[in-house]
């Protein structure tokens, strides 16, 4: 063990000796050599310790109160290490030098390589005991050490769970304050998508509603002066000189709208899959990708600049605003299918073209005339300094003699001075050929409306003519000749020559039946039955209902006619007269009807489905009919609404007293209840008795299933008795079975008899009731 002592002044010599032998040490040592008072040692093996006090650790002077700290263990290890000069050995042997830490690096000592310590084994017997002792008493201190270690390792342990706890759990909520931050910024993120995703919808215009078609006609307006004045202005000098303001204002004001348009271009939308588009971004892309945008763009070039370099008689430089002409287009093709007199106004339209043609024309001689010289010869405009002539030289005149001669050429009727230089005759041959280009599409064009707006006249002239060779073939008399021709003309006159079905099958059933609700809806309602059905139903109905013109004088239904359809007065009157046809009892008005009994055919009606009544028409009558087989078609896939309509034609038979009450009349019925429940007792007859075989039949079987069960016992070695008289058993069953479904069969025989010589009563009896009715409606 290594023996540590306080040194005495007087082992100065000792210390100095072992600075020497180590002269790299510090120059504070610590040596852990024990002193010669305490060991006793001969001078020589002291020399031995001498020489190898080079191998001692070297300790820091700092570590020194570390080392006095340990008093009591240290003396007693020493103590325990001493032995007396008269019996001892010392050995020494090598441990590993230990580093012990200090507070400043310059007071570290490196490790230095293994030096000896001095371990004294004293082999005494009389010190055993004490060393024992001794080592239990180190041992007891030593495991209350470790006790003391392990208890505040453990509270140091339950410590470090706590705070590694508390740190978990603090972990935990900034992963929790993380995690819910992540997912605020990704709802951040994904609203952001969303607006970037979700296009912004805005305020844009609708290209079929009104708003569009006022602006195109605002923006015409422009159009059309800018093609108008601006050619006239470059070629008539006074009209830019006297009116120069004025123009000024004109043209920057037509600027404006121009440049308004471009914006209002940028919200106008368009149908994609059927959806009015209003992306802000879409809109924008598909204008300025279009066509359309680069000439706005060259029509909106300030080309007004050049005023300042060539001068203010220069207009021509705008020619670049005629380019919107597309929008006066787009005005005038929507115009027409907007109006209700498509075909003057295709008329007026051209009319409008062949002016503005003219009008360049004029504009473009006057400046050929110019060019070449007023009054060089006949065929350009005269001198404007003529004296005989003074007119020539006014404004109003030049333009109105060069829009007279443009007439007269464009109209190739000619009538003008010859032209006598080459550039005349070949500005006069270009005249010529626009002109004929122009006369053709005058005439195509007039033509071809004349055509269209006679049309529907010229197929309705066709089948009066047909009607006509008809009835001269088929010898028709001239009274009933012309009673058709007053009736054709009356649908020609009042507009009713077109054929509805006709007119509307281009149209899909969804707008037929809208079309159909807004026109007959309402006459359809004012039908008592009819008051209270269903949308559908009536829907159908109006879908069914067939426009019927009557002449005057025509009957509609005459009395004891079999009712097939039902009517209602549109327009005109229809009179209830007697069987003379003059004797008025009733006069029916619009929105009158009448024949919904009869096409019910309710029974116990008096009537039955006959008419009970004359209807005559007094003058030209509009009438809307259904028939029977329509109205049944369409109450088939509406059971509810044919109980609701019969309830309701009871109820009205039963107010104007047409229905019977009498047992006789509800007969019928009563027979109809009878035999229904006669036919069902027949089917549990006939149930009974296939039950009844059934059972018989089960019973059989399960006999002749003993029968052999008895003869496999038997046949195994199993004794059975009274085999012969199970047999005999078994043969008396099927007898009585036979016997049974004989009977039974012969029961159903007479039964079946029994209800058709019921059957053949019944309708003797039928027969009779009918003949006496038939008597009785003979006799009166």
């Amino acid at each position: 063990m290594c023996l540590q002592s306080t040194w005495p002044p007087w082992t100065l010599p000792l210390r100095w000796l072992q600075m020497w032998t180590q002269p790299t040490s510090l120059p504070t040592l610590v040596p852990l050599m024990l002193p010669r008072w305490q060991l006793r040692l001969p001078q020589l093996e002291w020399k031995q310790i001498l020489l190898q006090c080079r191998y001692l650790p070297l300790i820091s002077s700092r570590s020194a109160p570390l080392l006095a700290a340990k008093t009591e263990a240290g003396r007693q290890r020493s103590a325990a290490m001493t032995t007396p000069a008269t019996h001892h050995h010392l050995t020494v042997a090598p441990h590993p030098a230990k580093r012990i830490p200090s507070d400043s690096k310059e007071d570290e000592i490196p490790a230095l390589q293994p030096n000896p310590h001095f371990l004294l084994n004293v082999n005494n017997s009389n010190n055993s005991e004490e060393k024992k002792e001794n080592e239990e008493k180190e041992k007891e201190e030593e495991g209350q050490e470790e006790d003391k270690e392990g208890v505040n390792e453990k509270e140091k342990d339950e410590e470090k769970e706590k705070e590694e706890e508390k740190e978990k759990e603090g972990d935990k909520e900034k992963e929790e304050e993380k995690e819910k931050e992540k997912e605020k910024e990704k709802e951040k993120e994904k609203d952001k998508e969303k607006d970037k995703v979700k296009p912004k919808e805005l305020f844009v215009i609708n290209p079929a509603g009104n708003l569009y078609y006022h602006w195109l006609f605002i923006i015409t307006l422009p159009v059309m002066y800018n093609w108008m004045t601006i050619i006239a202005r470059a070629c008539f000098e006074e009209l830019q000189d006297n009116y120069f303001m004025y123009w000024i204002v004109l043209d920057y004001t037509s600027d404006l709208v121009y440049l308004a348009d471009m914006f209002l271009r940028l919200r106008t939308g368009y149908l994609e899959q059927g959806l009015l588009v209003k992306d802000e971004m879409l809109l924008r892309d598909r204008y300025i990708s279009s066509f359309q945008f680069r000439l706005d763009v060259v029509s909106m070039l300030p080309t007004d600049v050049f005023y300042i370099v060539l001068g203010l008689n220069y207009p021509e430089i705008r020619i670049n605003k005629l380019l919107r002409i597309g929008r006066m287009l787009e005005f005038f093709t929507r115009t027409e299918t907007k109006t209700n007199y498509p075909n003057i106004f295709r008329i007026g339209n051209l009319i409008m073209y062949i002016l503005i043609i003219i009008h360049w024309n004029a504009c473009f001689y006057f400046s050929f005339s110019k060019y070449i010289g007023f009054g060089a010869d006949d065929w350009v405009y005269p001198a404007l300094d003529d004296p005989e002539q003074p007119a020539f030289g006014l404004p109003m005149r030049k333009y109105a003699f060069s829009l007279y001669w443009s007439t007269m050429t464009l109209t190739t009727i000619g009538e003008m001075p010859p032209p006598a230089v080459d550039s005349e005759f070949f500005f006069h041959v270009a005249d010529f050929l626009v002109g004929v280009l122009i006369f053709a599409t005058i005439v195509g064009n007039i033509a071809t409306m004349i055509s269209n707006m006679n049309a529907a006249q010229a197929q309705f002239q066709s089948r009066i003519d047909n009607i006509k060779q008809y009835m001269r073939v088929r010898k028709v008399s001239s009274e009933l000749e012309l009673r058709v021709i007053k009736w054709f003309d009356y649908l020609w006159n009042n507009g009713k020559a077109q054929d509805e079905n006709e007119v509307l099958r281009y149209l899909p059933d969804k707008l037929k039946a809208e079309i159909a609700i807004q026109v007959h809806m309402a006459t359809l309602k004012k039908v008592r039955i009819f008051a209270d059905c269903e949308a559908g139903l009536l829907i159908e109905l109006v879908l069914k209902l067939r426009p019927q013109v009557f002449s005057p004088g025509d009957y509609i239904c005459k009395k004891g006619d079999i009712g097939r359809e039902m009517y209602i007065i549109k327009d005109g009157k229809l009179a209830v007269v007697a069987d003379d046809g003059v004797t008025q009892f009733v006069v029916l008005g619009s929105g009158s009807y009448f024949g919904e009994i009869s096409i019910l055919n309710i029974k116990g009606s008096k009537a039955g489905n006959r008419r009970t009544a004359n209807i005559r028409s007094i003058g030209y009558s509009d009438l809307f009919c259904l028939s029977k087989d329509d109205l049944m078609e369409s109450l088939t896939e509406y059971p509810d609404a044919k109980g609701m309509l019969e309830d309701k034609g009871r109820q009205i038979l039963m107010k104007d007293g047409l229905i019977e009450l009498d047992p006789a009349n509800i007969l019928p019925e009563v027979q109809e209840l009878e035999e229904q429940v006669n036919r069902l007792y027949n089917t549990m007859d006939l149930m009974q008795t296939k039950l009844k075989k059934i059972l018989g039949n089960y019973k059989s079987a399960d006999k002749a299933l003993r029968y052999r069960i008895n003869d496999l016992e038997r046949l195994t070695g199993e004794e059975v008795e009274d085999e012969d008289d199970e047999e005999e058993e078994v043969r008396e069953d099927k007898k009585a079975c036979e016997g049974e479904t004989k009977e039974e069969e012969k029961a159903e025989e007479g039964e079946k008899r029994e209800h058709e010589q019921k059957g053949e009563e019944e309708k003797t009896e039928e027969a009779k009731d009918e003949d006496g009715k038939d008597d009785e409606a003979k006799e009166e």
